[in-house]
């Protein structure tokens, strides 16, 4: 029997997809946990990459600030549908900038995730439309109240994603 010395490859596709998935729930909330965890763990990937912004403890606390602003303003009057084309725009750019940072921080292709980023936002983003409209009519609760559950999970499935990531072997270094 022969064993391959080859290493595994980190993580890239399904922590993208979760990072999506987040994108297409609230837009703000996934580049805001993972620039949350690369402030707190640098990859050396992202050196010398225009996305290296994202390992900034001030990025960080900018996009929590605005992730933050977002769920207060998803449940105000007169907000856009999140399917909307503008608003739809703006998730879709999320799911690519966090799938191009991941990737590029695992020394993969940051085009790649970010396309896989961008559709896996924008295929969640009218999932979670369809799942917040229909819970509304089902359950004859308002569509903000049905969005506040939405909040709990966005923040409980970024806490869970971030907790089960650990830098490649070798790759973290102190900032």
């Amino acid at each position: 029997m022969k064993y391959s010395t080859k290493r595994p490859r980190p993580a890239k596709f399904w922590p993208v997809m979760g990072f999506a998935t987040l994108a297409g729930m609230r837009s703000m909330s996934a580049p805001a946990f993972l620039s949350h965890y690369l402030s707190r763990q640098p990859h050396a990937g992202l050196d010398g990459s225009p996305l290296r912004f994202m390992q900034k403890p001030l990025t960080a606390k900018v996009l929590k600030a605005m992730a933050a602003g977002e769920m207060v303003a998803d449940k105000l009057p007169g907000m856009p549908d999140r399917i909307a084309p503008p608003v739809l725009l703006g998730r879709l750019l999320s799911g690519a900038l966090v799938g191009a940072a991941w990737y590029k921080a695992r020394h993969g292709s940051a085009l790649s995730g970010g396309l896989l980023g961008g559709l896996g936002a924008v295929a969640s983003t009218f999932i979670s439309y369809a799942l917040r409209v229909g819970i509304s009519k089902q359950a004859d609760v308002p569509v903000g109240l049905v969005g506040v559950g939405e909040d709990a999970l966005v923040v409980a499935g970024g806490s869970a994603l971030l907790s089960g990531q650990q830098p490649p072997h070798g790759e973290w270094r102190p900032m």
